[in-house]
């Protein structure tokens, strides 16, 4: 039999609260990520990176004044915070270019690879120990993923290798991003002091590589670009509000809502039919980052 672990009992109106928080945040994320692919198709990814990240670090000053101002920026840990942007730069590029040519649903989907690979890296990177069960479940998991992206399809129905291949990156990235989250955390750093350095960071390498391409945005594109951040912004309040009101086991399936819009998305805005393929390795690759929280999370298992 299973250990379960106790938690707080919560009114139906907190429950129902936290659920529709981390439900309008997955939906805010992806209307989110439609507006960036949309604005892929004429501005260039480094101004799109920038703009999100100046955006961000913007909506962060109130937290900051709270914080103490420009000391929340003070730091003991220079040299992770640097992993942490550099990663979390790939990562943030490699999706967005993602968009520009894969379907919105697919490189969602690749998203929530990134358990799988944090689980895979936590042993050698962490000292963490994986029994056979999440093993297991980080094996199905990235089964899932080859039956979605079926690399063995050849012609018109292949997806372009090298899109995949970015995506596929800087999801790895995004893994060693949260290994450096975590490391900081562990030494004591603030998260206000995380995000800030990491939006400014973002920014500043974003604005270098945005200068060659640089393209400038018309009212409307600025308006757009305004807009991702904005609601990439109010994505993470929601989704912190939701964590804040409700369980972490109880609101945490409700994140992978985010296919579900953004397979809608991309079916009204560019014609993305998914196949049957896709919605199985999809349905893979939930259930095993669904397992895998499940053991961690729930059951406050290690191993």
């Amino acid at each position: 039999m299973g250990t379960s672990v106790a938690v707080p009992s919560l009114s139906a109106a907190a429950r129902r609260h936290a659920i529709v928080c981390v439900l309008s945040a997955s939906a805010t994320f992806s209307f989110g990520a439609a507006v960036v692919k949309a604005l892929t198709e004429s501005v260039p990814i480094m101004e799109i990176v920038a703009a999100r990240s100046l955006v961000g670090f913007l909506a962060m000053l109130p937290v900051l004044w709270r914080q103490g101002g420009i000391g929340a920026l003070a730091t003991r840990r220079p040299g992770g915070h640097v992993l942490r942007t550099l990663y979390g730069f790939i990562g943030t590029v490699t999706t967005i270019y993602g968009y520009t040519v894969l379907p919105l649903a697919t490189v969602t989907a690749l998203g929530f690879a990134m358990p799988l690979c944090l689980t895979a890296l936590s042993v050698p990177m962490l000292g963490e120990r994986v029994g056979w069960r999440r093993a297991s479940a980080v094996l199905v998991g990235f089964g899932g993923v080859m039956i979605m992206l079926r690399p063995w399809r050849g012609g018109a129905e292949a997806l372009p290798a090298f899109a995949v291949g970015a995506v596929l990156a800087g999801v790895v990235a995004w893994a060693l991003a949260m290994i450096s989250i975590r490391r900081m955390g562990e030494a004591g750093e603030k998260n206000v002091t995380i995000v800030a350095w990491y939006s400014l960071g973002t920014a500043l390498l974003a604005l270098v590589g945005a200068v060659p391409v640089w393209v400038t945005p018309s009212l409307g594109q600025l308006a757009a670009l305004a807009l991702a951040g904005v609601l990439s912004g109010t994505a993470q309040l929601l989704m912190t509000e939701g964590y804040r009101a409700g369980e972490a086991t109880l609101v945490a399936p409700f994140e992978y809502g985010a296919i579900v819009y953004t397979t809608l998305l991309g079916l009204v805005f560019w014609g993305e039919w998914p196949d049957r393929w896709s919605l199985l390795g999809v349905a893979i690759l939930v259930g095993a980052g669904l397992y895998i929280w499940r053991r961690e999370v729930t059951l406050g298992l290690r191993r």
